[in-house]
């Protein structure tokens, strides 16, 4: 992984919640300000744009600067939440060399812990941890592992199961909280975006 490939992902997820967009809204304003898929379009664009500055920068020192970017760009618990996640993949140890699989899965596992505790949710409770953190087990699982492919497939189907799992759940974070039972029958905004996001870096890597 190097940080044109990061670029490169930013850009196909773009795509994807662009063409998502009006899907993601309409589920946040079920159940929540409506504001979610516009935070996330936001820093996608951020960190497309920054594209030119540190695109030969060393790992490390370009995920720090899309966390700052993204912690003063995006407004609301998105951008205190994507910022930690890209500050501590900064930290992972390392980075400087290649960055093979193993070492990617790594850092996304330590950037969804950081999430997690940034945030404290847990699964069921009806937010974008009900995908991230059953991802971030399946990545614990899948390192050091030959069939890449096949593993990768299991991840995109765990993360589309679990956004669809929010729909039953109560809310107890955030402005859903307050609907109580009838925050159910609705997917988590937040859950359906990292769904997406999950997915289409999966096949990104199938593909290549």
């Amino acid at each position: 992984m190097s940080v044109n490939f990061l670029i490169s992902q930013a850009k196909n997820i773009q795509k994807v919640i662009d063409e998502n967009a009006p899907e993601i809204e309409a589920l946040d304003q079920n159940i929540g300000d409506g504001d979610h898929v516009f935070n996330v379009q936001r820093g996608l664009k951020l960190v497309v744009e920054l594209e030119n500055t540190i695109k030969d920068l060393p790992m490390d020192k370009a995920l720090n600067m899309i966390a700052m970017k993204v912690l003063s760009g995006i407004g609301g618990s998105s951008g205190a939440l994507f910022g930690t996640f890209f500050m501590s993949m900064a930290k992972t140890t390392d980075l400087n060399k290649n960055i093979n699989f193993n070492k990617a899965c790594e850092m996304i596992i330590n950037g969804i812990q950081a999430m997690k505790e940034r945030g404290k949710a847990g699964v069921g409770e009806k937010t974008m941890m009900d995908v991230l953190i059953p991802v971030s087990d399946k990545l614990k699982d899948i390192k050091n592992k030959n069939e890449i492919e096949q593993e990768l497939n299991d991840v995109i189907k765990i993360a589309k199961d679990r956004m669809l799992a929010t729909k039953d759940m109560l809310c107890t974070k955030g402005r859903a909280s307050f609907l109580g039972e009838r925050a159910k029958g609705h997917i988590d905004p937040g859950a359906r975006s990292s769904q997406l996001i999950i997915e289409t870096i999966c096949k990104s890597v199938i593909n290549q």
